[in-house]
């Protein structure tokens, strides 16, 4: 290759990577629009090197926080007594321009992670497909493969040289058929680990960096950096960053219930009924009786009638309730 050529090349790369760059600040400036996020995605599809530009970057983006910890840690008051103030600059324009810094920072830390998750995160809006608060929805993929989306769930392909069948959920909770699949295994990447599955019946659940896998029919085959377990019908394993727990059998019926719009607790604390009615719920229930956070409830509700069941909740425990805008009800 003449040095023209590879000049061009190592020109189009750092194009690419400087692109990718621009679209992870937009997508994670707190400002982005679905316009955006659609023309994130023509880019993205558009060439195999935007791919790979593009989890370069996240990685980098994702390596920031680490970098700039030992910074943040500084005492920045010292620091600034120490050194002379640049170019002259008065003091309100450097306090200022600290100001704008930490509000950046604000941003893209909003955008990561929405305050009591009244709007998708960045990650969510990335995603291929995605369901809103309430919404359940089907997928039929190539090979035969059947997927249900439940409330709140977002879900991406899984893209790279290599890279069989298979989506990554970045959050909420997938029912996975593949009865009629082929002889090619299908991956669902999920958190800390990976579930490889053939011709079975599973369900997986991705919520606050925890994962659920369910077998409910057949085989499946979970991966996490700790190790690998295998899975039969009627078992379940839960695996988060740390670590795998103990395989453990379940009620299919009852942890399958969300596919028929009801949602089953068993002696579950009421904060944890409350967290499950969020998802199905508009808005967001804030529980501010912290005495009553461990209280243990069981029953069968229908994801159609939760304000009933909100009732229900206030009147057994005498608690009141406060509507604020945006949907939150507050019970205290």
């Amino acid at each position: 290759m003449s040095s023209a050529g590879s000049a061009s090349s190592r020109d189009d790369a750092a194009r690419i990577q400087r692109e990718a760059g621009a679209w992870l600040r937009r997508l994670n400036s707190g400002s982005a629009t679905q316009r955006d996020v659609q023309g994130f995605r023509r880019w993205r599809d558009a060439h195999p090197a935007h791919g790979q530009a593009l989890q370069e970057a996240r990685r980098v983006w994702a390596l920031m926080p680490q970098a700039m910890a030992p910074m943040a840690g500084r005492d920045t008051a010292s620091a600034a007594a120490r050194r002379p103030r640049a170019r002259g600059l008065p003091r309100r324009m450097v306090l200022l321009g600290g100001a704008v810094g930490v509000a950046g920072a604000a941003a893209a830390a909003v955008a990561v992670h929405p305050p009591l998750a009244l709007w998708p995160s960045i990650g969510e809006l990335q995603a291929d497909y995605r369901t809103a608060t309430g919404e359940q929805r089907e997928l039929d993929l190539a090979g035969g493969v059947s997927l249900q989306l439940n409330t709140q769930t977002a879900l991406s392909r899984l893209r790279g040289e290599g890279q069989g069948p298979g989506v990554r959920l970045v959050n909420g909770e997938i029912a996975v058929d593949l009865g009629h699949a082929g002889s090619t295994a299908f991956e669902v990447a999920a958190g800390a680990g990976r579930v490889l599955a053939q011709g079975a019946q599973l369900e997986v659940r991705h919520l606050a960096d925890v994962t659920w896998v369910t077998c409910i029919d057949g085989a499946v085959r979970v991966w996490h950096p700790d190790g690998a377990r295998e899975l039969q019908a009627g078992q379940q394993l839960r695996y988060d960053a740390h670590g795998l727990q103990p395989t453990q059998r379940v009620e299919v019926a009852e942890w399958s219930a969300w596919r028929r719009g009801v949602l089953v607790f068993r002696a579950a604390p009421l904060e944890q009924v409350i967290e499950e009615i969020n998802r199905y719920r508009p808005g967001k229930v804030l529980l501010w009786a912290s005495h009553l956070r461990e209280r243990e409830v069981s029953g069968r509700f229908s994801v159609s009638t939760l304000d009933t069941v909100l009732l229900q909740i206030e009147r057994s425990y005498e608690l009141q309730a406060r509507s604020l805008p945006g949907g939150v009800v507050v019970l205290r």
